[in-house]
């Protein structure tokens, strides 16, 4: 395995994740991730990316994944008639080159494992959103985005920890904010700081 990820890492890859489901919020959410890590999050292909690197084991689980699926070379679709759930895109990106696939539900346990990556990459990126909004224009609604950062941490559900670690130091040491809000962020902040991130289970 380090032999491959040796190689993986000289050959420059990265992934590109995507779900694409009108009428929910957001209806398309894409993630970006190279083998050092970097994670680009967009909400439209076009728009500038919000940034956080995984960790190295984090992105290494990611790309042994994709690896067992062939680097998305074949097909993922279940062909089961099932309701409507979005249509997911893996797309593997090397040297130029590129292959990809899309699915709206796949019976594929590495397809799953997979997804369900990229939903913890995209909920990352929406509770630290929602935290950066209430820090600027609502601090009476830090304690609630706070509370909901910390049931997603419980619930294993975060990725990249480091990058909510300004913020809630932001709001530890401000007492404009509620000192509930303060005491709150300051134990999340310690616990990120003392722990890894709790790993995803994996069904």
């Amino acid at each position: 395995m380090i032999l491959l990820l040796a190689f993986l890492a000289m050959a420059d890859p990265s992934m590109m994740l995507s779900k694409k489901f009108p009428g929910s919020k957001p209806e398309y959410a894409e993630v970006r991730i190279s083998m050092d890590g970097q994670v680009e999050y967009r909400e439209s292909p076009e728009e500038d990316p919000y940034k956080f690197k995984m960790s190295a084991e984090d992105t290494a689980a990611v790309f042994q994944l994709a690896e067992k699926l062939d680097k998305f070379k074949r097909e993922l679709e279940s062909g089961l008639k099932v309701a409507r759930m979005g249509e997911k895109t893996f797309r593997w990106e090397q040297n130029g080159q590129t292959s990809e696939v899309k699915f709206n539900y796949s019976t594929d346990v590495d397809a799953q494992a997979l997804l369900d990556w990229y939903e913890r990459m995209c909920e990352s990126a929406y509770h630290y959103f929602d935290l950066e909004k209430a820090a600027k224009f609502d601090k009476l609604g830090v304690n609630q985005a706070i509370l909901k950062l910390e049931a997603a941490w419980d619930k294993k559900r975060l990725v990249a920890v480091d990058q909510y670690l300004p913020l809630l130091d932001r709001v530890a040491k401000n007492d404009a904010y509620l000192n509930m809000a303060r005491e709150r962020a300051a134990r999340l902040a310690a616990a990120f700081r003392e722990s890894p991130a709790p790993k995803a289970k994996v069904e």
